[in-house]
């Protein structure tokens, strides 16, 4: 890790805001750039947290991230009801040729009674893809698109009443699930998305290049 970015964050983490300025104040600003640079690509390629690229993802399509602990990822107000629609968002992200974007995402430790309730909400689902942290696409559509992939799933795991504390660790659906829903809208897709073809599924390449 970049040692400028180690120093920063120690004594953003043990001293107070004056000490913390005034470190960042003796850094040259070419330093600062690369600070910075340095913290966006950790942060956008975190294993463990993809909160930044759920918040691009939601900004990208104009939504407002919701603050709350539990539930969905972001909203919009519909109007002139002032009714919040909400919408989950599934971020792909790989620095591997070998593990492809797909154009999927994953419900994790998913439930029949969590089904019964996002079907019922019916949500606007984004899936986005990640290279390396870079936005490549994102894809816009609602919940009952994958209505029925996820009832497959939940049937396998749980062919019978589902027991107290059991859960289905990873729901998991690809473009190849909701591609001709009517709902479906391509978002978002990168310029030069072309020269990250090696990243993606021959199935996305294909829609993209008829596009």
């Amino acid at each position: 890790m970049n040692h400028n970015l180690t120093e920063a964050i120690k004594v953003y983490s043990t001293k107070e805001f004056k000490e913390t300025v005034e470190t960042l104040s003796n850094f040259s600003q070419a330093t600062l750039i690369s600070i910075f640079i340095d913290l966006l690509t950790l942060y956008f390629n975190d294993k463990n947290s993809s909160k930044l690229r759920e918040l691009v993802t939601l900004w990208l399509c104009g939504w407002e991230p919701s603050m709350e602990k539990l539930g969905y990822n972001g909203y919009r107000m519909l109007f002139p009801s002032s009714i919040k629609e909400w919408c989950e968002v599934k971020p792909q992200n790989t620095n591997s040729t070998k593990k492809k974007l797909n154009g999927g995402g994953s419900f994790n430790d998913y439930t029949r009674e969590r089904f019964e309730k996002d079907l019922k909400q019916n949500p606007t689902i984004l899936t986005s893809g990640f290279v390396e942290g870079k936005i490549i696409f994102i894809f816009e559509f609602k919940f009952d698109c994958i209505r029925k992939k996820l009832e497959d799933v939940l049937n396998r795991r749980f062919p019978n009443r589902r027991k107290k504390g059991e859960y289905l660790r990873s729901a998991q659906f690809s473009f190849a699930d909701y591609k001709e829903c009517s709902s479906l809208r391509l978002a978002f897709l990168r310029e030069n998305w072309k020269d990250y073809k090696n990243y993606l599924s021959k199935e996305l390449i294909n829609f993209f290049e008829k596009w």
